[in-house]
């Protein structure tokens, strides 16, 4: 089974002020512990960060995550959004999306695989060949 979920959403990058970034959010069956999201820096040119679902679950209803990327609910201004916090040696990006799409996406990638159940989709085989043949 390789079903994919995705999800577009403009995204509001603060660095002091605030500019739409696009970004594109993809879950596969075949990784079924990881979510990746790509965010549009140049007309061309994304960059793509890969972190685990739970993260994502978590980070829906409190802070989680350590190091790299961390995300958090906030639910000021009368408005729930969810935070995700980016860093690597080149920089640090804070980034605002709609916590309602965020969970859709959530909810879809459920559909494709039950959360708790990851294992009983992941190929252990494919991944020891993939690295056994580099």
């Amino acid at each position: 089974m390789d079903r994919n979920a995705e999800h577009s959403e403009q995204l509001i990058s603060l660095y002091g002020g605030s500019t739409p970034v696009l970004s594109r959010w993809t879950y596969r069956a075949g990784e079924p512990f990881t979510i990746t999201a790509a965010f549009q820096t140049d007309r061309d040119r994304w960059v793509e960060w890969v972190f685990a679902r739970d993260l994502l679950v978590e980070g829906l209803t409190c802070p989680a995550g350590e190091g790299d990327v961390r995300m958090r609910p906030d639910f000021s201004g009368g408005r729930t959004m969810l935070v995700l916090e980016i860093s690597s040696p080149e920089g640090h990006a804070r980034l605002e999306m709609e916590h309602d799409a965020v969970e859709s996406f959530l909810d879809a990638t459920a559909e494709i695989v039950p959360l708790g159940t990851e294992s009983d989709h992941f190929d252990i085989d494919a991944l020891i060949e993939e690295i056994t043949n580099v």
